[in-house]
């Protein structure tokens, strides 16, 4: 419906974190009017503290509200955790209405947000159906190649320096990077490291590190299942924090910047470690920026997992479709078939080769996948320019330009 809306000129701009394959095929082909601008899970926050960005009125969805609108997504029967991007909604926009399919009686508790920020509370028979919290980009990859993937980048982790008592560890959200997980508890129970918090989108798997006493806390933007949810209404070491919090660069403090390590997907990796996750190989945009950026420039040890080839396409690459994650951000690359660490990161590079992991140059794995597939046609562009990709410091790191069917 919101790709309709744009052809039809109801809909003329976007400012956003994420987006569906169907409208950016539709933003990708010309039909909207303004440049769709792409920020970070820190950025959106500071973007509208700021003013950059503005909202005119917000309509918040919340599992129980009360008649003032002290709102949480933790109580009710459509439950779904922590209200981390809507913190900043309620703040700066000039009207909040407040959506919800359970009216608790005032006050409500717990308060997720509260009622200094809303204007409208309106009672709807449902929010939604929870059932869909569980999506496909966030299950564990039951691939092997994946596994593998996943596998030897816990072995980075664990020979880097970095995998000590104490760290504060988070994936993102594709299946790869969470099967991280599996292979992450098994190396704790190795070698009897304990760790501090688990950072990002949380789902069961993250619980069962906490509840099995592999971790301390868990810090909390989004739930990823329901076993998210209810670990977060009933464990007070699960906490709920705003985007803003868990990732604005430029305020005082935000916890990513005190990330040990991240694991992260990528659609595609370039010879100089920038990372695409924005746009697929035909140029279309589809996914999400998420807090790719804001976590690989936060960690101490930013780790980006992905195969060599998927299907006939090459993952590393010369030169990437849109820079999302500049590669100066990003430590080491893990593929099925080698490892690569950014030049910049001898230290890293160092300990891996004395543990005995093979390390090849990011070239070399780039050479190899056009080897195995080739080297696809370019995309011919038209010069419009259909999206703005901004950085994390507000800054705009590239362009997306308009896809010209007719080359």
């Amino acid at each position: 419906c919101l790709a309709d809306m744009i052809r039809e000129k109801v809909v003329t701009g976007i400012d956003t974190n994420f987006i569906h394959k169907c409208v950016g095929q539709t933003i990708s082909d010309g039909y909207l009017e303004k440049p769709a601008i792409f920020r970070t899970h820190g950025n959106r926050p500071h973007a509208l503290a700021t003013g950059e960005a503005h909202i005119d009125i917000a309509f918040i969805a919340a599992s129980a509200a009360d008649c003032q609108g002290n709102m949480n997504g933790v109580d009710g029967p459509s439950a779904f955790g922590p209200m981390g991007y809507a913190f900043a909604d309620a703040q700066y926009a000039d009207k909040v209405v407040v959506i919800t399919d359970c009216l608790a009686d005032y006050p409500l508790t717990p308060i997720s947000i509260d009622e200094r920020y809303v204007d409208y509370v309106v009672k709807v028979d449902s929010i939604g159906d929870t059932s869909g919290i569980a999506s496909g980009i966030t299950t564990i990859s039951k691939d092997p190649l994946g596994l593998k993937i996943a596998k030897t980048a816990v072995e980075v982790f664990q020979n880097s320096g970095y995998f000590e008592d104490g760290f504060i560890f988070q994936t993102g959200g594709g299946r790869t990077s969470l099967a991280t997980t599996k292979f992450l508890k098994e190396a704790m129970d190795r070698q009897g490291v304990h760790g501090a918090c688990i950072l990002g989108g949380i789902n069961g798997l993250f619980v069962d590190l906490l509840e099995g006493g592999y971790f301390d806390k868990i810090v909390d933007t989004q739930c990823f299942d329901l076993r998210a949810v209810e670990s977060l209404k009933k464990d007070v070491r699960h906490q709920e924090i705003s985007c803003g919090h868990y990732a604005d660069m430029c305020a005082k403090s935000c916890v990513a910047a005190h990330l040990t390590t991240v694991m992260l997907g990528a659609t595609e990796i370039d010879t100089d470690f920038n990372v695409n996750v924005l746009t697929g190989s035909d140029g279309v945009i589809r996914g999400a920026i998420g807090g790719h950026p804001d976590t690989a420039e936060g960690a101490s040890l930013s780790v980006v997992v992905a195969p060599l080839t998927r299907g006939r396409i090459p993952t590393i690459v010369k030169h990437v479709n849109t820079v999302v994650t500049p590669g100066d951000a990003v430590d080491v690359v893990v593929t099925d078939q080698g490892i690569a660490v950014n030049p910049r990161r001898p230290d890293v590079k160092e300990k891996l080769e004395k543990a005995g992991l093979h390390v090849f140059t990011i070239e070399q794995l780039q050479q190899r996948a056009e080897k195995i597939v080739g080297m696809p046609e370019p995309i011919r562009y038209k010069d419009r320019v259909v999206g703005v990709v901004m950085y994390r410091d507000n800054t705009i790191i590239d362009v997306i330009r308009q896809i010209d069917e007719d080359a």
